[in-house]
């Protein structure tokens, strides 16, 4: 539909990073966001069972918000389901979100790239796919971190995280070599723009840390009709638990979302 809204989906509430750059450049658009939390965290799924379960929640989804466009705020489903969902849902356009491989690998001057992902996401051909493509000249690192997501879930609804335990996780990503340094760390999962400032006080010495969530909004822009209306209605927040705490339905509606809970 043309007046329908852009979805936005995530496994959690990291995808707001996502939606946050979107509505910047879409304002004129109406957003429909999913947190699947009821299957957080992705990283424990087996393959073939998140790609069945994904598609099913979709057909849910697209049946009841109609939206005109869908973003897939998340590197573990995008670079699993991606294409079944363009195939299932072949009138829809679909924007995914991959590892930013390519524009560090045009940005690094040292030659040292690591990629900071979930398990899942480093497990991926396609991200392996993408190294050897654009980043066949640089040393890349992948570093799978079993609880960063995890971690910045609890950072954003306000609980207490210990800096040794985020140390911990992004350590693997300082790489030295032949007199050079990692000079550039993808954040390879949208959760972890929400601790980069964590990141930068914990690094053992600067990089960039390469966040992808204006290019996917660049991209999604520009599959939408120039200045198309969204028809009427407020921005929406929904969760497939349909129990969210109090933490996160406060900062949903920090983001200006009505939340809903979804319809049995």
């Amino acid at each position: 539909m043309s007046n329908g809204p852009v979805l936005v989906f995530d496994s959690g509430i990291g995808g707001l990073t996502v939606l946050r750059e979107a509505r910047v450049l879409m304002p004129e658009h109406r957003f429909v966001y999913v947190a699947d939390d009821a299957g957080f965290p992705y990283g424990g799924w087996d393959e073939g069972a998140l790609t069945a379960h994904i598609v099913r929640l979709f057909q849910e989804l697209i049946a009841k918000h109609q939206p005109v466009l869908c973003i897939i705020a998340c590197n573990t489903a995008s670079t699993l389901v991606l294409g079944e969902l363009r195939d299932a849902f072949a009138a829809t356009p679909f924007v995914g979100t991959v590892p930013a491989i390519k524009p560090a690998a045009e940005q690094t001057q040292t030659g040292l790239v690591s990629v900071l992902a979930t398990p899942g996401t480093v497990r991926r051909a396609y991200t392996r796919e993408l190294i050897q493509s654009f980043a066949a000249q640089c040393h890349v690192r992948l570093v799978g971190s079993e609880n960063l997501a995890g971690l910045a879930e609890s950072y954003i609804r306000g609980q207490p995280v210990e800096p040794a335990a985020i140390e911990a996780e992004i350590a693997p990503c300082f790489v030295t070599q032949n007199g050079q340094q990692t000079d550039i760390v993808v954040l390879a999962c949208t959760h972890y723009p929400f601790l980069v400032n964590r990141f930068r006080a914990l690094a053992p010495w600067p990089v960039d840390w390469l966040d992808p969530a204006e290019a996917i909004a660049r991209r999604a822009q520009s599959l939408l009709p120039d200045r198309g209306s969204a028809g009427e209605g407020d921005d929406l927040a929904v969760f497939t638990s349909q129990t969210p705490d109090f933490a996160v339905r406060r900062l949903i509606r920090g983001f200006g979302l009505d939340f809903r809970l979804p319809a049995h």
